[in-house]
C-alpha cells in the first residue's frame, strides 16, 4: 500500500512510537494524519508540524462515547494504526497484579477491539488497512511483565481473528511485534532498546511492502526466529526473568 495521499489515524500519538509514526507518515506524503491521544494538548506540538495535514484529536480508547465521536469525525480514514497502550510492569502474583491486568486489558485489548469495530466500515469502503501494535512478548510471556504480556497475547489473537473476518472486505490487518523500545514505557529498564524512529520506519515500510507480520527491530527478529525453531526453549529462557 502506498501511503502517499492516504488519511491515517494514529492512536497513542503522544508517545514515542506514536510521534515517530506521525512524522514518518508526513515524510511519506500522507494527505492527513489524525494524531489521537487522551488529551488534545498532548499532540498539539505534532499538529504544528504541518497545520494543513496533522489534526490533533482527543481520544480515550477505553471510552465508548469517545471512540464513537472520533470515528464519526474521522470519516475519511484509509489506515488505522492502533498504537495506544499501557504497561504497568507487573507480574501476575505482584502486589497490583489484578489491577494492572484489568487496566492493561482495558486499554490494550478492549481499546484496540473497540477501534477496529468503529473504523471498519469506512476502512473497508476504501480498501484500507488496520495496523495493530502488539509486542514480541505477546508471543511468549516475560514473567516480570506478565500481565502486560497477557494483554498483548490477547491483541495477537484479536488481530488474527479480525484479519480473517475482514479479508473478504479487502481490509488488510497487520500485526507489529516490537521488542524493547526507548520510550517512557521502558524508562529505567537496562536493556538494549530500539529507537522510536527505527520502529516507526519499519512499521511504515512494512505497510507499504504488504508485510502481514512486522518484526521491526533486531531483538524481536531474533526472538521470532527462535520461536519458529523451538518455542518451548524460548519459554524456558524467558521464565528465568522473574521478579527478585
Amino acid at each position: 500500500m502506498d501511503l502517499e495521499g492516504k488519511n491515517v489515524v494514529v492512536t497513542g500519538a503522544n508517545g514515542g512510537i506514536g510521534k515517530a509514526l506521525v512524522k514518518g507518515l508526513l515524510d511519506r506524503g500522507a494527505a492527513k494524519v489524525y494524531a489521537a491521544a487522551r488529551t488534545a494538548n498532548a499532540v498539539e506540538e505534532l499538529a504544528r508540524l504541518d497545520i494543513d495535514r496533522v489534526v490533533a484529536v482527543r481520544l480515550d480508547v477505553t471510552n465508548a462515547a469517545s471512540v464513537a465521536a472520533v470515528s464519526e469525525y474521522c470519516k475519511d480514514v484509509d489506515v488505522l494504526i492502533n498504537n495506544a497502550g499501557v504497561n504497568r510492569c507487573m507480574w501476575f502474583m505482584g502486589p497490583t497484579g489484578m489491577e494492572s491486568a484489568r487496566e492493561e486489558m482495558d486499554v490494550n485489548f478492549f481499546g484496540t477491539l473497540a477501534m477496529c469495530r468503529a473504523f471498519t466500515p469506512m476502512i473497508s469502503s476504501r480498501s484500507g488497512a488496520i495496523v495493530n501494535v502488539c509486542s514480541i512478548i505477546g508471543l511468549v510471556n516475560l514473567p516480570v511483565n506478565g500481565t502486560y504480556c497477557a494483554s498483548k497475547a490477547a491483541v495477537h489473537s484479536l488481530l488474527q481473528g479480525v484479519r480473517a473476518e475482514l479479508a473478504p472486505q479487502g481490509v488488510r490487518v497487520i500485526g507489529v511485534y516490537p521488542g524493547p523500545v526507548d520510550t517512557k514505557m521502558t524508562a529505567g529498564q537496562e536493556m538494549p532498546k530500539a529507537t522510536p524512529d527505527q520502529i516507526a520506519t519499519a512499521i511504515l515500510a512494512g505497510v507499504e511492502n504488504d508485510v502481514e507480520d512486522i518484526f521491526p527491530d533486531p531483538m524481536s527478529q531474533a526472538v521470532h526466529a527462535k520461536l519458529l525453531q523451538d518455542p518451548k526453549q524460548v519459554e524456558k529462557e524467558f521464565a528465568t526473568m522473574i521478579p527478585a
